[in-house]
């Protein structure tokens, strides 16, 4: 294909094609952090001494695992899902799902506990969000996901411990 081509695709006329993705990627959300939210600063070294670099990588440099990494993706047990950075619980498994993406899904998360923020990493805004607490990255939030809220919070396992009922 020639260059000039490729171009006018990209143009105006190839970007309204995008639309629609945009405004799947794009759920409107007004999170702000609980008042029992108490934020934790640490500094870089701190947080490498505190993490494994995959935690590292995921929590503070916004990378992403490889889908079905994580064992997460496949947990059944009762209990919570915390912040791999700070121990603040985000989701619970009653809010966990089988979105079928290859990450650990919730369709709801701890009130007062997610902050979010737009992410263009790929030129197609998303809504990127953190822990509350320590503002490490978790994943990004969609609204293809099923009622009651028809969210889908797509995590990155490697920032989350779980912790079953009792323990």
């Amino acid at each position: 294909m020639q260059r000039r081509r490729f171009l006018g695709l990209l143009g105006a006329g190839g970007l309204m094609g995008l639309l629609p993705v945009w405004a799947l990627a794009r759920p409107q959300l007004d999170l702000s952090r609980g008042a029992d939210v108490e934020p934790l600063e640490l500094s870089e070294s701190a947080w490498r001494e505190r993490l494994s670099e995959a935690q590292f990588k995921v929590l503070r440099e916004a990378d992403t695992e490889p889908a079905g990494s994580s064992p997460l993706n496949d947990e059944k047990r009762r209990g919570e899902y915390r912040c791999a950075g700070c121990g603040l619980t985000l989701f619970t498994s009653d809010m966990k799902y089988e979105s079928g993406t290859g990450w650990p899904s919730f369709f709801d998360h701890v009130k007062g506990h997610l902050l979010t923020q737009r992410d263009f990493v790929l030129l197609i805004p998303r809504t990127e969000y953190h822990c509350a607490r320590c503002g490490g990255h978790q994943g990004h939030v969609f609204d293809d996901g099923p009622e009651p809220t028809g969210l889908r919070w797509c995590n990155n396992g490697v920032a989350l411990r779980f912790v079953p009922d009792g323990a």
